[in-house]
């Protein structure tokens, strides 16, 4: 693990109206792992085009980041920001909805392909890598994946996977902070089983 900053960036839509969507659940688990670990309030930065809030871990300095973008349009944001804070591929992380893990289930991963998701595409086309850290969090329906997934992302989240996400979002926000403290094999090692 080297010892420069970490940027964590959730994917997610900006507005009321996406809020408790699938698509924005990176979005969510980067604001409960702030609340959680007890980082300042967010501040927008317009040039970066993200709300950042900043704080040190285990003497590692960490950037949380919600870009105020469209999920397909991620990957500017995340340039701007890798670029301006002298980011690692290695210590840049998302956290990310994924159509094809079924909900409840979280994957920590590097140097995998977007497996169509347009976020994650946009990152890879924009800092000409994917080799960067993924907090994969599963929203694939237990009846399988919908025909039109773009449709089903934008999908509220209802009552009954809420119950099933909370214990996922939870395992998150404990695997970032294993992470942080241990180094990404660490995590990978707990937590995709």
């Amino acid at each position: 693990m080297s010892r420069g900053e970490i940027l964590i960036f959730g994917i997610g839509n900006p507005g009321k109206k996406f809020e408790n969507t699938w698509h924005n659940l990176g979005l969510k688990i980067v604001d409960i792992f702030a609340k959680k670990n007890g980082f300042p309030k967010f501040k927008f930065e317009k040039e970066l085009e993200a709300e950042i809030s900043k704080k040190t871990i285990f003497q590692k300095k960490v950037i949380l980041a919600k870009p105020k973008v469209y999920v397909n349009l991620s990957g500017k944001v995340a340039k701007k920001l890798v670029s301006k804070f002298g980011i690692e591929n290695e210590n840049f992380w998302v956290v990310q909805d994924e159509i094809d893990l079924p909900v409840g289930k979280m994957k920590i991963s590097k140097g995998k392909s977007s497996a169509g998701h347009k976020g994650i595409e946009s990152i890879i086309e924009n800092l000409k890598t994917k080799d960067f850290v993924r907090f994969r969090i599963g929203i694939q329906p237990l009846c399988g994946k919908p025909e039109n997934v773009g449709e089903f992302v934008l999908t509220k989240i209802g009552k009954k996977e809420k119950k099933c996400l909370q214990e996922v979002i939870e395992k998150a926000v404990e695997a970032i902070y294993l992470c942080i403290e241990k180094g990404i094999e660490a995590g990978m090692e707990k937590f995709n089983k």
